[in-house]
């Protein structure tokens, strides 16, 4: 089967097709041994007519009708890496099969949130800043409430939250979630009960952001939200930032010292250099480092390898992104 590599990424944080993986597609199929980019394409289109499988990572390029028309017998894409909503429509448009890594990339995502919660469940964000200022041990001197018991709530169930609830399930805490196109059937799986968003901003010492960046989720997340929060408690965005209010959030968490932001992603990213995000104390931005770095990359290899490895043997494929898939991711 004639196979193509396509991205452009900087390797800085890892191969993903290194470390044997290249070699693997290359036992499998007949692989083009360049690899395809938005810039060369046009140097290798002749050399591509032929073309039925495309195995690719971040840096995909989003195809038009010439890419396309150059490509007629391009069948699959499995995609090493998570979202694409940025190259998806015109594949689901022409019936090209498209695979995405996204549950893999799930993975490192959910471990950070995990990390942070406990971190947050200990008061170490709000006593790191209080030992700062004060410089003495009374900066722990506020109600920290540990593991035991505690209520964590988590805004939306999809891949990432499903493998954090399945992380969370080792603890001894209560999980509650908003999501309202989750089943009671699913939340019992999970071992979540579900609720209002109100309530999960009420009743949560943590609530972690989940909700997929579609048109009619902006801008859901907003004062009221964070007013209704608990002293002390901590609010993580893994997700997307268009889903907040940004300018409630900050008005709030100027008010309220109490309060710690976790934010891995922002809107614009990164935010503007004069923005209030650089300078509040109790609200800690990182430069969107949730997803898979290192020498995790080649776990979204290997998922991509082993949805091709199934579909060539015609078995059901496990991450396929469906034109009603796509609708809702975020």
């Amino acid at each position: 089967m004639k196979a193509a590599m396509f991205y452009d990424y900087p390797v800085g944080d890892g191969a993903v097709y290194g470390q044997g993986r290249r070699e693997r597609v290359e036992m499998l199929t007949d692989l083009y041994p360049e690899v395809v980019t938005a810039e060369n394409f046009e140097i290798h289109a002749a050399a591509l007519a032929n073309v039925e499988v495309i195995f690719a990572t971040w840096g995909m390029p989003s195809f038009t009708q010439r890419h396309l028309n150059a490509m007629p017998n391009l069948k699959a894409v499995f995609y090493a890496a998570g979202n694409v909503k940025a190259f998806a429509p015109p594949l689901l448009e022409r019936d090209v099969i498209l695979v995405s890594a996204w549950n893999v990339n799930a993975i490192p995502v959910a471990e950070m949130c995990l990390s942070q919660i406990l971190l947050s469940l200990r008061g170490y964000f709000r006593a790191t800043r209080n030992y700062r200022q004060f410089k003495t041990v009374e900066a722990k001197q506020f109600p920290r409430s540990g593991v035991n018991g505690e209520t964590i709530g988590l805004l939306g169930l999809g891949k990432i939250a499903t493998r954090l609830c399945q992380l969370l399930a080792s603890y001894p805490v209560r999980v509650i979630a908003y999501d309202p196109m989750v089943s009671l059937e699913r939340a019992v799986d999970l071992g979540v009960e579900l609720v209002s968003m109100d309530q999960v901003f009420a009743r949560a010492q943590v609530v972690s952001n989940h909700i997929p960046d579609i048109e009619t989720t902006r801008g859901v997340i907003d004062a009221a939200q964070f007013q209704r929060m608990r002293d002390g408690a901590t609010f993580i965005n893994t997700g997307r930032g268009a889903q907040v209010v940004e300018a409630d959030l900050l008005e709030v968490f100027r008010e309220r010292r109490d309060l710690t932001a976790l934010l891995d992603v922002t809107w614009p990213e990164p935010p503007v250099s004069d923005s209030p995000f650089w300078d509040l104390e109790n609200v800690i931005i990182s430069p969107h480092i949730g997803g898979t770095i290192g020498d995790e990359v080649t776990r979204l290899a290997d998922c991509a390898i082993e949805e091709f490895e199934r579909w060539v043997a015609g078995l059901p494929l496990r991450y396929q992104v469906t034109r009603e898939v796509f609708a809702t991711m975020g």
